[in-house]
């Protein structure tokens, strides 16, 4: 090993980014998964072992689910988002189990592959966010910094610096406005 301390397991930082990205599908009052087509071309950058039946009531399901994955981001404290999580855990009657598959080693899967994709999704996600909780790291959940967004932001850096979404170019844009705002105010003349 390279002697980089993980924060948390692969499974986790990927169960938290796929739910992160859910979230921000629909922003800004805009859905960005309107038909099956963008829910598959979602899944080819997210993707979830197991059954996928391609259909409406189960991109329908998902949509669902996204809410009350924002929830969890929404949650005033630990012992709200614990509310939140056993009741996905427990709906998708999530029983982890240790498996591997593909290119991936050793990992956590937490309902049977035939199980519906939102629950499967939702179980995941919730056991990523019971990772958080039970390490009192729920605070790497936020909501972009930027004032013009409410996209979702998972911060795994180390020094929990991360204060913008992925989805766009929020921090970006927030520095240069703030540049600009200051290099305006320098151009000023001091009043006397």
């Amino acid at each position: 090993m390279s002697g980089v301390k993980v924060l948390f397991a692969h499974d986790t930082e990927v169960a938290l980014a796929s739910a992160a990205a859910l979230v921000n599908t629909f922003s800004d009052g805009c859905e960005l998964l309107p038909d099956r087509a963008s829910f598959d071309a979602w899944l080819a950058r997210f993707p979830f072992s197991g059954r996928h039946l391609r259909t409406n009531a189960e991109l329908d399901e998902v949509r669902a689910l996204r809410t009350r994955l924002r929830r969890v981001w929404q949650a005033p404290d630990r012992d709200a988002a614990v509310v939140i999580v056993n009741d996905i855990l427990r709906e998708a009657q999530a029983m982890p189990y240790l498996t591997r598959h593909d290119a991936y080693d050793w990992h956590l899967h937490v309902t049977e592959p035939d199980a519906p994709l939102a629950q499967r999704m939702g179980a995941e996600a919730a056991m990523a966010f019971a990772d958080l909780i039970r390490s009192d790291e729920l605070a790497r959940l936020r909501i972009c910094a930027a004032p013009d967004c409410d996209d979702v932001v998972v911060d795994l850096s180390r020094n929990r610096s991360k204060r913008y979404c992925d989805t766009g170019n929020c921090g970006n844009r927030t520095n240069v406005y703030a540049y600009r705002s200051r290099k305006k105010g320098a151009d000023r003349p001091a009043r006397t």
